[in-house]
C-alpha cells in the first residue's frame, strides 16, 4: 500500500516536471515570431490548445457530463481563471519584461495555491512544504536577479508596477484553474474529463481575443508555425501531463515543481537565443532543482496523514464513500 502511494506520487510529480519542460520552451519559441503581439500568442497558445483538450477528451466529457453540470460553479470558475491567465501572463512580461513577468507570476503560484488550499480545503502546510517553496522562490529570485541585471528592457520603467499586478493576476489565476481542476477530479471525474472541460470552455472565451489579435499569426509560414507549436507542445502536451500529475499530488505541491518553468527557459536562453547566465543564475539553478529534491523525494507515510490518487478511470464512482474528500498532508 505505501509502496503504491508513493509509486502514484512520483508518477504525478514527473508528469508536472515534464509539463514545465515543455511550458519552459515557450519564451524561446516566442522569439521566432516577432511580430505576433503578447496577447495572441497566449491566446492561441491556450486557447487553441484548451479546444484541442476538450476535442481529444469529448467522450469522457460527455461520459461525465452529469457530474460536470452538478459542478458547473468549479467548473466554470476554473474555466474564467484558464481564460485569464494566459492575457495577464504575456501582458505581464510585455510590461515588466520577460524576466519579471515570468518570475513573478510562476514564483507566486505555489504560494498563492497553498492559500487557496489553507482556506478552502484546510489543508496542513508541512515543514518539508515550506523549506522546499522556500528554496524555489530563493532561486528563482537569483535566476530573475542574474537576468535582469544584464538585461533591463527598454521602455518597462513605468510598467514594472502595474507588470508585476499582472503577475500576480497570472500566478492567481494558475493556481486557481488547478485548485478547480483537483477538486473537480476529486467529486469523481476523470483527468482528462475534467481538464478538457475546463480548458476548452476557457479556451472559447479566448477565441474573441484571437480573432481580434491573431492576424500577424497568418501572415507567414514561420509565425503559423510558432503558433500551432505553442498550442500543440506546451499547451496540449504540457497540460495533458498537467491534469495527469494533478490526479496524484496536490494542486501547490504541482505548482511548486513548475518552479522549473524558469530554469528551462534560462537554459534555452543561454544554448538557443544566445543570452549569458552569470554565476548567481546558475546557482539559482541549483536552488530550484534542491526544491525539486526537496519537494519530489520520497516519504514515509505517517499513520495520521494519508495520501490519495484521485480515480483515473473514465467511469464515475458509484458511491458517497468513493467521491469524499481526502485531506493530503503536504510533503
Amino acid at each position: 500500500m505505501m509502496n503504491s502511494t508513493a509509486n502514484e506520487r512520483l508518477l504525478g510529480v514527473a508528469a508536472v516536471l515534464i509539463a514545465a519542460i515543455l511550458w519552459g520552451t515557450t519564451g524561446t519559441a516566442a522569439t521566432f515570431a516577432p511580430d505576433v503581439s503578447a496577447i495572441a500568442i497566449g491566446a492561441v497558445a491556450m486557447g487553441g490548445g484548451g479546444l484541442m483538450q476538450a476535442l481529444l477528451s469529448a467522450r469522457r466529457i460527455h461520459r461525465h457530463a452529469g457530474l460536470l453540470r452538478d459542478q458547473w460553479r468549479c467548473l466554470f470558475l476554473g474555466a474564467v481563471a484558464v481564460a485569464i491567465y494566459p492575457l495577464a501572463f504575456y501582458a505581464s512580461m510585455r510590461l515588466a519584461g520577460v524576466t519579471m513577468g515570468t518570475v513573478v507570476s510562476i514564483g507566486s503560484a505555489p504560494l498563492l495555491s497553498a492559500l487557496i488550499e489553507y482556506r478552502l480545503d484546510g489543508l496542513r502546510l508541512t515543514r518539508r512544504w515550506a523549506i522546499g517553496a522556500g528554496l524555489g522562490l530563493a532561486g528563482v529570485l537569483l535566476l530573475c536577479l542574474a537576468e535582469g541585471s544584464g538585461h533591463v528592457p527598454t521602455g518597462t520603467g513605468s510598467g514594472v508596477v502595474p507588470g508585476v499586478l499582472l503577475g500576480l493576476l497570472a500566478g492567481l489565476s494558475y493556481a486557481l484553474y488547478s485548485w478547480t481542476a483537483r477538486r473537480l477530479m476529486q467529486g469523481g471525474i476523470a483527468p482528462r474529463a475534467a481538464m478538457g472541460a475546463t480548458f476548452g470552455l476557457g479556451g472559447l472565451m479566448l477565441m474573441p481575443v484571437l480573432f481580434i489579435t491573431g492576424a500577424p499569426l497568418l501572415a507567414s509560414w514561420g509565425n503559423a508555425s510558432v503558433g500551432l507549436y505553442m498550442a500543440l507542445v506546451p499547451m496540449l502536451l504540457g497540460y495533458l501531463c498537467f491534469g495527469h500529475g494533478l490526479s496524484r499530488i496536490p494542486a501547490s505541491t504541482a505548482t511548486t515543481i513548475t518552479l522549473f518553468e524558469p530554469v528551462v527557459a534560462a537554459v534555452l536562453a543561454v544554448a538557443i537565443v544566445g543570452e549569458r547566465l552569470t554565476t548567481m543564475g546558475w546557482a539559482g539553478i541549483v536552488l530550484i532543482l534542491a526544491c525539486l529534491i526537496c519537494i519530489s523525494a520520497p516519504f514515509k507515510a505517517s499513520t495520521r496523514e494519508t495520501t490519495c490518487s484521485i480515480p483515473s478511470s473514465d467511469v464515475a464512482p458509484r458511491s458517497e464513500h468513493d467521491v469524499r474528500k481526502t485531506r493530503v498532508s503536504l510533503r
